[in-house]
């Protein structure tokens, strides 16, 4: 919604009372907005002290979380509901690094469990291996638009990834279904406009 010059002009002209009532008003409608003025007016804690508590969380709830592969469909929800935290962080912190560091850890966390994966019927597990390609995927086109200064830290995450993907043979064999290429998983190897390619292997019914 675009305000106009009227509108902000009226606002202008309401008194600190009026406006610091109007804020906390709003506030409490909008807990996000609520936590993201608090971290950038005084919460102590930086953005990196944020993202090393999530990655902790996110190792800690997707062990916790493994109990239940053997209901797949369950399981993917508090998979998702793991990635809905991070997204939470990432609006709050503006944490752009974290947006893919934590994407790929958590991808990685849920690998760590392949034996048990492995174990489910392939028709059962379908949707939440797509969801871990569709995230690694996401994952590729954020670093495309990184600077190459991280691209060393990213490839560490990418390279472990790679190994436990290749230790699936379902997973693996769905990523190539999917016309993923196992060379994009190093950042140097992510191609040129690399989202006109998603785009076409979406438009080509695949990652769905």
């Amino acid at each position: 919604m675009e305000y106009s010059k009227e509108f902000k002009t009226a606002l202008s002209a309401f008194s600190n009372t009026e406006k610091d009532r109007l804020i906390f008003r709003l506030l409490k409608k909008d807990q996000l907005l609520s936590k993201k003025l608090y971290f950038e007016l005084i919460d102590p804690e930086t953005t990196d002290d944020k993202r090393e508590a999530m990655e902790e969380a996110i190792q800690e709830k997707v062990m916790l979380a493994s109990k239940y592969i053997g209901n797949p469909k369950y399981f993917l929800t508090i998979i998702r509901k793991i990635s809905g935290e991070i997204t939470e962080h990432v609006k709050v912190t503006t944490d752009k690094f974290g947006d893919v560091s934590l994407n790929l850890l958590l991808t990685d966390a849920v690998l760590q469990h392949n034996e048990d994966l492995s174990r489910q019927r392939f028709d059962n597990i379908y949707k939440l291996y797509l969801y871990l390609i569709n995230k690694t995927v996401r994952s590729l086109l954020l670093i495309k638009k990184l600077d190459e200064d991280y691209w060393m830290e990213f490839d560490e995450q990418l390279e472990s990834l790679k190994e436990k993907i290749q230790q699936n043979r379902q997973l693996k064999k769905l990523f190539t279904n999917n016309e993923i290429d196992f060379q994009w998983l190093k950042s140097e190897n992510i191609p040129d406009h690399f989202d006109l390619i998603i785009k076409e292997i979406k438009s080509q019914g695949f990652l769905r």
